[in-house]
């Protein structure tokens, strides 16, 4: 089994109070931190009444695990793991064919660059890694061959009653998605309970409101080639010049053997890893939007990179080649703007 690394290279941070702030008392923030499907996570919420938020962060943590019961590829009970392993999914639940139907117009929308249903190529490359010896080049040509044609979106059958899998073989990923699904209910499950200042970053970050000493919120990307290294920040939230919602993907998340080549995000087009850029982090205004585009931005051929993000009007995209040189595009004021730099 590879070993993950967690996908955002994101940190929360706020700024320093000022003497003046200092004076004033502020809530502390409760702190939640833990995994959620395989990656790192944490929930920061602010609130005078502790006791309410520690509450509703319970309320959350169960949430989570309903979720992850439903998404979970590491969870052979998982509603998905048993739709994977039957081919067929009476009754599907709400969320499951919610996620599923955004996830099959992605790949629409890609030409098939993001598939929910490239599972077998990904096991393909699990069950190689897994033998001693293995080349690091990844499966040979007739093994990544024969995966492939377990793949394919449009075989996919889905209705509100009903999910059914045409290809012999074939199954199905949300990992793609389901971290910023997730984080997003949980965003609406806390807004619901009369909480507007919460930091969430369930694998994907979402924020609402501010930190407890008055400052935005914020996330630091780091660079993918130097950890240590900041590459770039934003202020994450609902206010002027903030976003809602940030995450990042980048084929460090999960190397498969010890060529850094190859790794998770795998093409299904051509059965290999896409290595166009070193990263891609996508603010939107929501984590599933966020998480998805920054996904399938990895695997688009760069030529059609500008087509995608301008489909999606309200997103910024950073994408870091691997000399953590940073070009942008936003569409948040208009069609698709470009702005390059070292840091972004």
């Amino acid at each position: 089994m590879p070993q993950r690394r967690r996908f955002l290279a994101i940190a929360a941070s706020w700024s320093a109070l000022g003497p003046a702030a200092m004076a004033m008392p502020t809530p502390q923030p409760v702190v939640w931190k833990g995994v959620t499907l395989g990656a790192l996570a944490s929930m920061s919420i602010v609130h005078p009444d502790r006791a309410h938020a520690q509450a509703l962060l319970a309320r959350s943590l169960a949430e989570i695990e309903r979720l992850e019961g439903i998404f979970s590829l590491y969870r052979s009970d998982s509603v998905l793991s048993r739709l994977n392993a039957a081919g067929h999914l009476a009754g599907p639940p709400t969320e499951l064919v919610e996620l599923l139907s955004f996830s099959l117009s992605l790949a629409r929308a890609t030409d098939g660059a993001f598939d929910p249903s490239v599972q077998p190529l990904f096991n393909a490359y699990l069950e190689h890694f897994s033998q001693p010896g293995a080349a690091p080049a990844g499966p040979p040509p007739a093994r990544i061959k024969r995966a492939l044609a377990s793949v394919g979106f449009a075989d996919v059958e889905l209705d509100s009653g009903h999910v059914r899998l045409h290809r012999p073989g074939a199954a199905l990923t949300l990992n793609g998605v389901a971290q910023g699904f997730i984080t997003d209910r949980v965003a609406t499950l806390l807004r619901a309970g009369g909480l507007d200042n919460v930091l969430l970053d369930l694998g994907e970050a979402r924020a609402m409101g501010r930190h407890a000493d008055g400052q935005p919120w914020r996330a630091a990307v780091r660079d993918p080639g130097h950890t240590e290294r900041t590459l770039f920040d934003q202020a994450l939230g609902n206010g002027r010049g903030q976003w809602p919602a940030l995450a990042t993907s980048g084929g460090y998340g999960t190397v498969f053997g010890t060529d850094p080549r190859v790794h998770h995000l795998l093409d299904p087009r051509s059965g290999h890893s896409a290595n166009y850029h070193a990263s891609v982090s996508v603010a939107a205004s929501s984590a599933t939007l966020a998480d998805g585009l920054s996904t399938a931005l990895c695997i688009v051929p760069p030529a059609r990179a500008d087509a995608l993000v301008a489909a999606h009007p309200g997103v910024r995209a950073w994408f870091v080649d691997g000399r953590s040189h940073v070009t942008t595009r936003d569409t948040r004021h208009g069609p698709a703007h470009q702005r390059h730099g070292l840091f972004g």
